[in-house]
């Protein structure tokens, strides 16, 4: 296997997590409807505004990659939901389906081989798309761990569940 196609995978798993720490299904996997507005103790931010969070961000990155029209969002505001918005049942699925929808995207652009990964992003100064895709996985472990961590405080793994 080339060291191409090798990076790409290393990346691919990176963003896929389940290495180091479980994938992102796992982590939001049977969180308790009744809990998305919930702020976790001492918390600035409710379950669903993180996840929202986390999906806002991945696809302004990948957006910074791939599109002609891109516009620079305003830095917090635009990655952040309003944090007075009650998300509703239909909110949690639509973030997690629409990350989920933005993440395959992003698979496929990384390992398409049309896409040299050292190279600038046309959107960008100085920014390549490997350092992109690197940043997407980074932003999101942290963020699914804080999930992760929130989730033990306010106790909502199912009882089945181990650390």
């Amino acid at each position: 296997m080339n060291s191409d196609v090798l990076l790409r995978k290393h990346v691919l798993n990176l963003l896929n997590g389940g290495m180091a720490y479980p994938t992102f299904d796992e982590i939001v996997s049977k969180f308790p409807q009744d809990k998305i507005n919930k702020r976790f103790p001492h918390g600035k931010y409710n379950a669903w505004q993180l996840l929202e969070h986390i999906r806002l961000t991945q696809f302004a990155t990948l957006d910074f990659m791939i599109s002609q029209a891109y516009i620079e969002l305003p830095w917090p505001s635009a990655y952040w939901p309003d944090i007075s918005k009650k998300a509703t049942k239909k909110d949690l699925k639509d973030t997690i389906d629409k990350f989920k929808k933005d993440r395959l995207q992003i698979e496929k652009l990384l390992m398409s081989p049309k896409i040299d990964l050292f190279s600038k992003v046309p959107n960008g100064t100085t920014q390549t798309f490997l350092r992109e895709f690197l940043l997407i996985a980074d932003h999101n472990s942290y963020h699914l761990g804080e999930f992760a961590i929130m989730r033990q405080v306010m106790k909502t793994w199912p009882k089945n569940h181990k650390d």
